[in-house]
């Protein structure tokens, strides 16, 4: 095999963590996680497997009581009593110590487990919700990964069948430590890779047969309502797909249909020169047939009978086509232009060498491949157990368009980080079947702008493309503005992307993750944190007509926060009900919070590290935030070649917010930059001073009183010098304008004049919130306009 395709393992754990007898072996890697193995004739493994590729944990302290059918092992965090036999539910028990439950806390072998569920292999067809796989965390304080079946990665690079009627599982007993559990999941099984930055841009897929013309027409319609794409995706036309039927079905292919696309590296240098990359989507289950461009040279290398135009057969388990697949197949367009493959695998879990599924086989050595030339290594496919968090991105599947997908999503996305999966792409609008429905569209991208991967895709329908500009004027502009969010918002991820890469925290977390002893957070599936400093809560249901507004319900840990749209603050540590227009989903940031992002009024496409950059900081607390930056596409960050910039706002009587220099090799950003900074939820403050460097910096200022902002412009300031902004008034945490806001809800909805004037009236004359509240209730209002009602008056 070739180098490339071997990875690190470190699979040999410390001796002094082994409790050995003739048929079993423990290992206590941490005080939480225990391995536990069985074999009939005691031979184990010490390989690393698909799924397990460290054991190397520090050297652990316990207790081990030895007895001639008794064998315990505690540690600080779990107690394991054996009875020395094959495993069994009365012989093997594990307590997870501590008060995590009073009696759900143990585990008797084979015992089913009740966890928090993680991720699935794909959505193809669903419509609505669907069955998840098993996680890495539970309420009861514990769960097990199951390494019994998992192949062996041999010393060269490929994989074998390991020895059967085995007993190899990890006992994960962290308790409620979800985010401990996680990091030491990710020290057992490797961490999650960083992404190139392209990835965290907005993508454009569909399956449609384009010709190189209509694809070029759009990029430039794209360029011209300055809608900004990092990637282009291009589905399964691109290659021959009528083909003679002695070949069989055109599903698989890889040689381009020159009647569509004449030149191809021609066609991919120009979207380059647009800024976006390019994959092709591929169907490998047919291998190569006698039809296809590079067939004579790989059945030569291969030595089959080409000369009868005998078939290859897509035989994963090989390792000879595994790599003529990659070097005829593959390279070739790579060294033409293709950025990275889209595996479109879908059929079945079955292969030539028993227990090994394809779709692991094609995503390992897939995503390994595209690490060649010192390119980052990126591939996009579908989830194919435990451990695919090493083979980003994750393609979720062909679903339905409906309201009740959309509804799943948000809850599918940050529960697959329960397994480790941070990396899913979906089908954003929907694939197929379903209805036309503008509102649901803009209410999939709005969200698709707050997950993981943006990708809008649909299925080859005349009328199913998402283009912003085929849904009324007020979506399509909605729509555009979302889109340019997004891609403003990458300086944010990326950091995200690096924080996930080392620190193995997901961008996407559920609400438990940081308030894991408080029900509420449990029961907010379609609620995340997005990152360290943002709340998202995706809007997946339809407007009431009415109040031409959608309901969220939401749950709010204690604390501020602030509404990056409208500028609401709320107060925290409570269950509320969030509605919104068509225009805005809830999404609420922390006091303190500070959000680097690109300035979109300078940027359309471009994925350089921003000269124009602007920053949202957010009123009431002390931030802080450490930007990270480096050339987005190389394995070089590896090599110390990165930028960290750190950002704080201190919120005493004398509010300042400082960017720092620029600490590490500043040759992968700007010299300069220019700023345009945000201070939102802020009183107006008179009195501002702007240095660089300790000199005085000239500056704009303007104030926004409906969002209670302080927009402050500077140029040119050098990186390597940082920015203090010192707010010498009396700026604080301001207020929610109630009446304001209360018209300006009125004022759009549908409903009787009288009934508005009666609202308003009540809402102007009365001094207390109770009292409003009160009143209003005893109108006995429709549920939702009293709801909304409620939201703005009870904010903070």
């Amino acid at each position: 095999m070739n180098d490339i395709y071997k990875i690190e393992t470190n699979p040999l754990c410390n001796k002094e963590n082994i409790v050995q007898g003739d048929n079993y072996r423990f290992t206590v890697l941490t005080p939480e996680m225990i391995r536990m193995e069985y074999s009939d004739d005691g031979l184990f493994e010490d390989r690393a497997t698909q799924k397990v590729i460290n054991r190397d944990f520090d050297v652990q302290k316990f207790k081990v009581i030895d007895e001639e059918n008794n064998l315990e092992i505690i540690t600080g965090h779990v107690h394991l009593i054996y009875d020395k036999k094959r495993f069994s539910k009365n012989g093997l028990i594990l307590k997870v110590r501590g008060n995590t439950s009073n009696y759900q806390s143990i585990w008797h072998f084979g015992e089913e487990i009740h966890d928090l569920k993680g991720t699935a292999r794909t959505l193809d067809g669903a419509n609505g919700a669907i069955p998840l796989e098993r996680g890495l965390l539970s309420v009861n304080g514990y769960s097990v990964i199951d390494d019994s079946q998992s192949l062996v990665l041999t010393e060269d690079g490929w994989v074998e069948p390991r020895k059967k009627s085995v007993t190899d599982i990890y006992f994960l007993g962290y308790g409620r430590e979800y985010l401990h559990c996680l990091k030491d999941f990710f020290k057992l099984c490797g961490n999650t890779p960083l992404l190139p930055k392209y990835a965290l841009g907005n993508w454009w897929s569909r399956y449609y047969r384009y010709t190189e013309e209509e694809y070029k027409e759009l990029i430039e319609r794209f360029q011209k309502e300055k809608i900004p794409f990092t990637v282009a995706v291009i589905d399964m036309d691109w290659h021959l797909v009528d083909i003679d039927p002695k070949y069989g079905s055109g599903w698989t292919g890889y040689t381009w249909n020159k009647e569509l696309f004449p030149d191809p590296k021609e066609f991919m240098g120009w979207l380059h020169q647009k800024g976006l990359k390019v994959t092709l989507n591929v169907h490998p289950a047919d291998g190569i047939r006698a039809h296809e461009e590079m067939y004579l040279e790989m059945a030569k290398a291969l030595k089959v009978d080409y000369a009868s135009e005998e078939d290859i057969q897509f035989n994963i388990s090989d390792p000879a086509f595994l790599e003529a697949y990659f070097k005829y197949a593959h390279h070739p367009n790579e060294e033409n232009g293709v950025d990275f493959w889209w595996v479109d695998w879908q059929q079945g879990n079955n292969s030539k060498i028993e227990g090994l599924d394809p779709l692991w086989m094609l995503n390992h050595y897939h995503f390994l491949d595209s690490k060649r030339n010192g390119k980052r290594p990126m591939t996009f496919s579908r989830y194919a157990g435990i451990g695919s968090h090493r083979y980003p991105i994750g393609f979720s599947g062909d679903s339905f368009i409906t309201w009740e997908t959309l509804d799943f999503e948000p809850y599918f996305t940050a529960n697959a980080s329960n397994a480790g999966y941070g990396w899913w792409s979906h089908d954003i609008g929907g694939h197929m079947l379903g209805v036309k429905d503008d509102e649901m569209a803009a209410r999939w991208l709005q969200f698709g702008v707050f997950s993981p991967i943006m990708r809008l895709h649909s299925s080859a329908s005349l009328f199913n493309g998402k283009e912003p500009w085929r849904y009324k004027p007020e979506i399509h502009e909605t729509m555009n503005r979302f889109l340019r969010l997004r891609h403003s918002l990458i300086p944010y991820i990326y950091t995200m992307n690096r924080i996930f890469n080392v620190d193995g925290v997901p961008l996407i977390q559920p609400m438990y993750y940081h308030n894991s002893e408080i029900r509420e957070a449990y029961e907010v599936p379609n609620e995340y944190y997005f990152g360290t400093e943002l709340i998202a809560c995706p809007i997946t249901r339809p407007i009431n007509s009415r109040i031409e507004r959608a309901k969220v319900k939401a749950w709010l840990p204690k604390g501020t926060y602030i509404d990056m749209f409208n500028g609401m603050i709320y107060d925290g540590g409570r269950n509320i009900n969030l509605y919104r227009d068509i225009n805005h989903i809830p999404i609420l940031a922390k006091a303190g919070a500070i959000i680097p992002m690109a300035d979109m009024e300078h940027c359309y496409n471009e994925l350089n590290n921003p000269e124009d950059m602007e920053v949202r900081i957010f009123a009431g607390d002390n931030g802080s935030f450490t930007m990270y930056e480096d050339d987005g596409d190389s394995l070089q960050y590896l090599n110390g070649k990165y930028v960290e910039t750190e950002m704080n706002l201190y919120w005493n009587k004398a509010v300042k917010f400082e960017i720092k220099p620029a600490a590490g090799d500043s040759s992968v950003i700007p010299e300069e930059r220019n700023y345009v900074l945000k201070y939102i939820g802020f009183t107006d403050c008179k009195a501002v001073t702007v240095k660089s460097d300790n000199k005085d910096v000239a500056y704009e200022k303007e104030y926004d009183s409906y969002m209670n902002m302080i927009t402050i412009r500077v140029n040119s300031i050098n990186t390597k010098s940082g920015l203090t902004v010192e707010f010498n008034g009396s700026t604080q945490l301001s207020s929610n304008d109630i009446n304001k806001r209360i018209f300006d809800f009125l004022n759009q909805a549908q409903i009787e004049f009288e009934l508005k004037d009666r609202i308003y009236n009540i809402v102007k004359s009365d001094k207390t919130q109770a009292r409003i509240v009160g009143r209003l209730q005893a109108m006995e209002l429709d549920e939702d306009l009293f709801g909304a009602l409620c939201e703005i008056i009870l904010a903070y």
